[in-house]
Formats: structure tokens, C-alpha cells, sequence
């Protein structure tokens, strides 16, 4: 490899001294080296994966090497009078070498390689990063001028002239004036940070997950639940970090909390301290901030006035530690209205539109009956999202149980409608109002060859069974689709399709792959995705991270669709394999539109004893519909106005999924408090405590009646 210019080099054994002398741009693996190893080295990798000689790195003035040294010996036998050594931490290095590894291994069949693959987490942390000073400035300020430029030539392309534009354009010369060299390090917590330039000072630091290696041996919450005491410092900063802004985006209803959060306000009282006051103010626009805290995307950070320039503010965590300090102060107890209306409302639907249209109607001194077809409450919180997203006892049995205490009636096992089940018409006679929250209930399916073959389920059948039989029995009376062993394919992406790739890696299955028809989404905002809209950016979650430290890859492919389900040779029916064919995404210069079109000889087929089928819901059953007489939109939806959530028939009012269509939790929670107040306007009149509706989900006009 002596000057070797260009080219991939793999040698399994220890080679002599000398080894990638002068290189300057080949890529070489070898599995230990002599003395002077990577000498006078220029360009290109050098992946050495065992011991090293001695004057390691010698004259090397470019290039990089990375050095498996696991006994921690490699650092005296490097000459660093060019280079500096590093841990191996962003993604760029980590891909690098992992890649590098991984073709070592396929070529040579290397078992000094396979055994790094088959804890790649661990033995990352091994690896030595071997950077010549004067080549990392270089590298970095290439990479500082090429990212300035991109972000000049969208700027230029999309003809943006704003305040926020001028903003960005301030943030792109302020980048160019400092020296490349020189690093800039922000503090994220601190004992007594200040509010006055919190959002310059500071840097964002979210409370995150738990290690992907421990929360992978049981169901518990994913999320870190650190003492109140020991993330006061980390909350107080990161509270400071809020902009004041004059009109706050991350409440507005159509790009940030659809509940109208008064977000500023509760991030002043943390950073202040006043916690009881913080949950009060959650309160009064959110019914249940430790749902939302846990599984709502945040489409308030997307919005975040500072994420125009910087990472916007942590408002997820901090909702969430609010509300869980809450519970543990004992500060959130059983409040019953004092004076009852004598007006019957029955809710059917035990999902978060249905409980928030309950609680709502329950305040205002309503006697409310809540119909859930399951054996437990809580709809798509209970059932549909699984136990290590949300604690179903400590999380949503809890609050069911603080709705039952403050006069909430709950009948499960209630298929209202079904044969044999309460019937709607009784139930409408029995009551003076009704509210429809049955969700979006009904999957998209795959209508291929094979989609009758054993082992080809919808997502929510083995999610359901999962969380059902985990409460039941912690998973010993065997009522769940078990993928222990299983090569396992998830089709579609998506909060779901990440629930299916963790509830499987807990089982313990063989493998793991996620196909998605779209494109990989870019790392940063593309032209036409600007702030404040949500950002469609790629996003790790903590399902694919787990793949990744567990089989060391995303399990995700992008571009894919799925053409057959192949059975199994025995005639048994069970399922084989997964045929698909690779997509390229074209526009339409007609109609502006992208469609795809197949690439033709990109056939694959897939090894699969277990595929879940996550792809969306197509709206509400339609049982309700026909038996009442329901008005539907295009989509199959109940039709109801947005604002009146009135259906065609007086006195059913409908709220979350089943009227909107799929959508988030907080969305579900914004339907249920305004349907709720339809409803109260509808029996009451003038009279009515609730108040008008409005946009953002909040109701105006008279208080709330003492509790």
C-alpha cells in the first residue's frame, strides 16, 4: 500500500512494519500492524483492527485511522507529534468504520471482525480515532463553507426576503467570522442560570431515554425519570432557554399545540421554581400533559420561535417532568364537581378524545357514562401504544381511576352496536347527549398475493395482544404473536411501525427490517419545509436505535414496495418471504405531483416468519354509521363540523379520529375539550359553563363551577 492513491484493501492477518506508508487515499483493513504503521500517510482510511509497533502515525499529515484497542495500549506506541487521538462519537466516523468492518468480515470471512460486529455498541467505544491536527482544520472549515454555501444557495433559490431569513443570514456570517479551530461549548444545566440571554447561553439537552442495552431486557418506560432534585439544575436552564417571543408559535393551533398550551407561561414558572404553579397552568389547557408528555410528537417544538436559528426549546420534557412531579407531590388528587346538572352524557370511546370529552363534561356537573369495547379504559393509550411508551398502570390506569373517583362512570366490554352488546339506540334514549370517540379504527391493508398466509398480521393485532397479555400475565399465559426467533419484516413506518421493532427485539426475535415506500428523509429542512411548519426531517426513535445497538444498523429501507408474500415450501401456509422491488420517486411536470415507478431488476426477496402490517388506519368502523343514520365525509369519516362537532343526527356530537381521521394524541384531547363544549352548549344554553369553543382547543367565557 506503499502511496496508494485510490481502492479498498482487506487483509485478514497481522501485517509487518510499514503498513499504509505514504497512503494517500486508498481504504485498508488489516487485523494488527509493526512499527511505523500509516507513516507519512496523506489521504484516504486506514482500519486497524488488533495491536500496533511502535511510531505509529509518524510524519502523518492526512487521512485518518482507526485503531481497535481494547486493552488501551495503542496510545504509547503513537507518535503524536502530528496527530491528535479521539473517540470514536459522531455518526460520519461511526459509519465509516462500521461499513469498513462489515465488508472486512463479508470478504474474508475475518472472526476477529465478526466478533466486533456482534457487540458493535460495546467495541465502538474501543476504537481510537487517530486525526492529523492540520488535516482536521482543513476538513473542517471545507465542511463549514460547504454547509454556508448550501444554506446560501437555498436562500437564494427560494427568494426569501423575511425577518427570519435575515436571521439565518446573520447565523451563516456569524459561522464564517469565527476561526475554524476554535470550538464553541455551551452549558446545559446549570445551578443558577439566567432568563435574560438563556436561549444564546445555553444549549438544548432533552431528558432522552434510558441506555438502549438495559431498557431492552424489560417493558418499562423507555424515557428517563431522573429525581426532581437531580434535573432542578437541567430544567431551570433549559426553561431559561425560552425566547419571550411576541407572538409565541409553539401555541398556535395550525403549526404548533393544537391544545393552545400557554407554553412561555409554564416554562417561566419552572425556570422560576413554582412548580404547583407550572401544573395549573399546564392544566388549564390539557387535560392529561402525561399522555401528551410521553408519546405527542411535539409539533410545538417544531415550531419553537428559536428553531429558526438553533435547537429549539426542550418543551416535551419539561411538560412531562411538570406533570409526573405533580402526581408524586400528591398535588393532583380526586376533585368531584360540587353541583350536578342532572343531564346524562354518554361517551362512547375510552381513547384520549373520549376520557378528555368525559373529564370536560364531568366539571361542568354532567353525569357522564364512558362505553369502552375492551376489558380496559383507555383506548388508544391503553392498547395501542405499548407499556415501555406508556406505563399502562402507573400512566393510564392511574388517571382512569382519578376520572372514576371524581364521578366518571366506565362500562367495559362494550362493543356498542356489536350483537349482543349495549345498543345505541337504547343508549341515545337513556341519555340527553352523546359523544362519538371511537378512534380510527380500521387498517390499511396490503391486498397482495399471500396476504391470507399464516404468520401476516395488521400491526395493531400484535401490539394489542402484547400489552393485553403482558397486564394479564407478564406474557406467561401465551395469548400474543410471539416473534421470538423470528426473522421479522415491518411494513410501513411511522410511531406504529417503530412500536412493532421494539415490542420484537423484547421478544427476542432473529432479525428485524422496516420497509418504507417513501424516500429517506433529508437530515435538515428541505426547500418548501420551512419553520414553522413541522420539520419532515429523519428522525432516530427509540425503536430504531435499539435495532441499530442490537443488530448494528437501522433497520429501516427506504423506497421499497412490497409485491408478494411468499409461502413456505412444506405447505403448511405459514409465510417464507417477503418479495419487493425497489421504487424511484419521479414528479409529475404536469401536475406537479410525485408518483413512483419501479426500478426494474431490483427484485429481492426477503426471509420472513413474521410480517406486521403498519400502514395507517382508513378511518372509524361503520357500524355507528348505519345503525344511527350518519352522515359521512369522502374519507369514511363521521361528518361533523370542526367547531360544532355536531353529526347529522341532533345530540350526537363526534370528536378525535373518527371525525379528523388519524392523527395525533394531542389533537384527540383538543376534539374531546371542544366537542365537550358543544355538548354543554347543547343542554345548557346560556347556562352553559364551558364557553365557546375556539381554534386553538381552549374554551372561552364563563370559569369553571367550584370543585
Amino acid at each position: 500500500l506503499y502511496g496508494a492513491p485510490a481502492g479498498k484493501a482487506f487483509f485478514r492477518g497481522v501485517a509487518a512494519e510499514r503498513f499504509c506508508v505514504r497512503n494517500s487515499g486508498a481504504r485498508a483493513v488489516v487485523e494488527g500492524v509493526g512499527d511505523h504503521g500509516c507513516e507519512y500517510m496523506t489521504g484516504g482510511y486506514a482500519v486497524i483492527l488488533g495491536p500496533t509497533g511502535r511510531n505509529f502515525a509518524a510524519g502523518m499529515s492526512g487521512g485518518i485511522a482507526y485503531v481497535y484497542d481494547p486493552h488501551g495500549a495503542f496510545p504509547n506506541n503513537c507518535n503524536r507529534g502530528e496527530v491528535d487521538l479521539y473517540e470514536i462519537e459522531d455518526a460520519e466516523d461511526s459509519e465509516i468504520v462500521l461499513g469498513l468492518v462489515g465488508e472486512h468480515q463479508a470478504r474474508t470471512g475475518s472472526t476477529v471482525a465478526a466478533e466486533i460486529l456482534a457487540d458493535w455498541s460495546k467495541a465502538k467505544s474501543k476504537f481510537v480515532k487517530v486525526y492529523p491536527r492540520d488535516y482536521k482544520k482543513v476538513m473542517e472549515a471545507k465542511k463549514a463553507k460547504e454547509a454556508n454555501e448550501r444554506e446560501e444557495a437555498e436562500l437564494k433559490a427560494q427568494k426569501i426576503d423575511n425577518a427570519f431569513a435575515k436571521l439565518k443570514s446573520m447565523s451563516s456570517v456569524a459561522d464564517k467570522e469565527l476561526s475554524s479551530n476554535i470550538v464553541v461549548s455551551r452549558p446545559t444545566q446549570l445551578d443558577s442560570p439566567s432568563k435574560v440571554r438563556g436561549f444564546v447561553e445555553y444549549e438544548r439537552e432533552a431528558l432522552g431515554y434510558r441506555d438502549a442495552n438495559e431498557r431492552l431486557k424489560d417493558w418499562k418506560e423507555v424515557h428517563r425519570h431522573d429525581p426532581a432534585d437531580a434535573i432542578k439544575p437541567l430544567l431551570s436552564t433549559q426553561s431559561a432557554r425560552c425566547m419571550d417571543c411576541g407572538t409565541p408559535f409553539c401555541h398556535q393551533t395550525n403549526t404548533g399545540c393544537p391544545l393552545g398550551n400557554k407554553i412561555p407561561e409554564w416554562n417561566e414558572l419552572v425556570h422560576q421554581g413554582r412548580w404547583r404553579d407550572a401544573l395549573d397552568r399546564l392544566h388549564e389547557t390539557n387535560n392529561f400533559p402525561e399522555f401528551t408528555g410521553r408519546v405527542c410528537p411535539a409539533p410545538c417544538e417544531g415550531s419553537c420561535t428559536l428553531g429558526i436559528i438553533e435547537n429549539p426549546v426542550t418543551i416535551k420534557s419539561i411538560e412531562c417532568t411538570i406533570v409526573d412531579r405533580g402526581f408524586d407531590e400528591g398535588w393532583i388528587v380526586p376533585k368531584p364537581p360540587v353541583k350536578r346538572t342532572g343531564k346524562k352524557v354518554a361517551v362512547i370511546g375510552s381513547g384520549p378524545a373520549g376520557l378528555a370529552a368525559a373529564d370536560q363534561l364531568n366539571k361542568a356537573g354532567h353525569l357522564v357514562t364512558v362505553y369502552e369495547r375492551a376489558d380496559r379504559a383507555g383506548g388508544l393509550m391503553m392498547y395501542g401504544v405499548p407499556n415501555m411508551k406508556a406505563d399502562k398502570m402507573e400512566i393510564v390506569q392511574r388517571r382512569v381511576d382519578l376520572l372514576a373517583a371524581e364521578g366518571i362512570g366506565f362500562v367495559t366490554n362494550a362493543h356498542i352496536g356489536a350483537e349482543g352488546h349495549p345498543s345505541i339506540h337504547d343508549i341515545r334514549d337513556e341519555s340527553d347527549a352523546v359523544v362519538l370517540a371511537c378512534g380510527a379504527t380500521k387498517p390499511r391493508d396490503l391486498p397482495v398475493d399471500g396476504r391470507d398466509l399464516d404468520g401476516v398480521h395488521f400491526a395493531m393485532e400484535f401490539l394489542h395482544a402484547n400489552t393485553k397479555s403482558l397486564l394479564d400475565s407478564n406474557l406467561s399465559d401465551g395469548n400474543y404473536i410471539d416473534a421470538e426467533g423470528k426473522s421479522v419484516v415491518v411494513i410501513g413506518g411511522g410511531d406504529t411501525g417503530t412500536d412493532c421493532i421494539g415490542t420484537s427485539l423484547r421478544h427476542g426475535c432473529k432479525s428485524v427490517v422496516n420497509f418504507e415506500l417513501m424516500t429517506k428523509p433529508p437530515d435538515v429542512r428541505a426547500p418548501g419545509n420551512e419553520w414553522p411548519q413541522w420539520p419532515r426531517i429523519f428522525r432516530v426513535d427509540y425503536g430504531h436505535e435499539e435495532a441499530t445497538v442490537r443488530d448494528g444498523k437501522d433497520p429501516r429501507t427506504y423506497e421499497v414496495l412490497t409485491k408478494e408474500f411468499i409461502p413456505k415450501a412444506d405447505g403448511s401456509g405459514k409465510i417464507a418471504g417477503v418479495k419487493t422491488v425497489r421504487v424511484r420517486w419521479v414528479k409529475d411536470e404536469a401536475t406537479g405531483r410525485m408518483n413512483f415507478e419501479e426500478v426494474e431488476g431490483s427484485e429481492k426477496v426477503w426471509e420472513a416468519d413474521l410480517v406486521l402490517l403498519a400502514m395507517g388506519f382508513l378511518g372509524p368502523e361503520q357500524t355507528l354509521v348505519e345503525k344511527l343514520g350518519l352522515d359521512v365525509d369522502q374519507r369514511s369519516n363521521f361528518k361533523a363540523e370542526f367547531g360544532e362537532f355536531e353529526t347529522s343526527v341532533p345530540g350526537v356530537f363526534a370528536a378525535g379520529d373518527c371525525r379528523r381521521g388519524q392523527s395525533l394524541v394531542v389533537w384527540a384531547i383538543s376534539e374531546g375539550r371542544g366537542a365537550a363544549a358543544k355538548v354543554d352548549a347543547y343542554l345548557m344554553g346560556a347556562d352553559a359553563t364551558l364557553g365557546a369553543f375556539d381554534a386553538s382547543g381552549a374554551a372561552e367565557g364563563k370559569p369553571l363551577p367550584a370543585r
